[in-house]
């Protein structure tokens, strides 16, 4: 299903089509940044960049699934960018400007395209998208200045982490258009704020502030206006420190409680970590712990 019945570009990203359709990447010592960059529409989304987004994150999974392998030369798939030797270690999602994070769906362009194919392919190419967003073995952490709103929010519910600035106005205001969610942000918000809540959210349509965001557990920390990446820089380099397997196996852990039953999580919990016992960091935090604690112990004269 595509829309006007155009055939789909989703094969490889370079950076030239990537920039041209109203986004672009930047990755610098193991973390990449997305930026929503059509800051005349408020960081909407045309169908243009929704497909280049989508192939986009697509990029971001082969080269990540392909790291822990690629490091003696395999071929990538595109020119996203070549990762540091160290590999994409966290991922920042932004938008360019101070006053819109994404405002959603672009609505001129969105106009005359009105039936439920369009709908379907709507769904089909973000609600796949964001899936795989959320489904990256690294952190990915939303920096949310001004305006979330509609499927605006919904990116930033994909991510693991939001970093919001004190002027944010987060909305999930799909009912105001007689729509509801249709990226996976009823989901993911009813998964983190609850049954009634989520309710209550969808049906007022109102822009939530900085404050409630944190009251919801929505945002982890809000910053000055104009201070969200550079904070969401901060948190993405401490969580970047940690090696690489256990990080995958962090995240894992905590996405498989999400959408197993808990007896099927736990057992995957535990088949992660014999494998991390057993890894090299594991040993040599070890040996650095013993280590230490010998130098601290002939410190103190034992």
């Amino acid at each position: 299903m595509r829309p006007n019945g155009g055939d789909d570009p989703r094969t490889t990203a370079d950076q030239a089509d990537i920039e041209a359709h109203g986004l672009r990447i930047e990755i610098d010592q193991g973390i990449a940044t997305i930026i929503l960059d059509r800051p005349a529409a408020h960081n909407a989304l045309d169908r243009a960049t929704m497909r280049t987004f989508a192939l986009a994150v697509d990029d971001f999974t082969a080269v990540m699934d392909s790291d822990r392998a690629a490091t003696a030369g395999g071929a990538r798939r595109s020119e996203l960018a070549a990762p540091s030797p160290g590999g994409i270690r966290a991922i920042i999602v932004t938008g360019t400007g101070s006053e819109a994070f994404c405002s959603g769906g672009d609505q001129d362009d969105l106009e005359h395209a009105t039936s439920e194919s369009d709908g379907a392919w709507l769904t089909e190419t973000m609600g796949d998208a964001l899936r795989a967003l959320e489904r990256l073995p690294a952190p990915v952490i939303a920096a949310v200045e001004g305006h979330a709103l509609g499927g605006g929010a919904e990116i930033a519910l994909a991510c693991d982490l939001r970093i919001v600035s004190e002027r944010v106005r987060f909305g999930m205001v799909h009912r105001r258009l007689a729509l509801i969610p249709g990226w996976g942000g009823g989901q993911r918000l009813l998964r983190l704020v609850g049954y009634p809540r989520a309710m209550e959210i969808l049906f007022d349509a109102r822009p939530l502030d900085a404050e409630e965001l944190v009251a919801l557990g929505l945002a982890s920390e809000v910053v000055p206006a104009g201070q969200t990446l550079a904070a969401a820089r901060a948190l993405a380099e401490r969580l970047a420190a940690t090696d690489p397997d256990t990080a995958r196996a962090i995240k894992g852990l905590l996405r498989d409680g999400l959408e197993m039953p808990h007896d099927e999580a736990l057992a995957a919990e535990r088949a992660r970590f014999p494998g991390l016992w057993a890894g090299q960091a594991h040993l040599e935090a070890v040996r650095a712990f013993h280590e230490g604690s010998r130098r601290a112990g002939r410190d103190v004269g034992i």
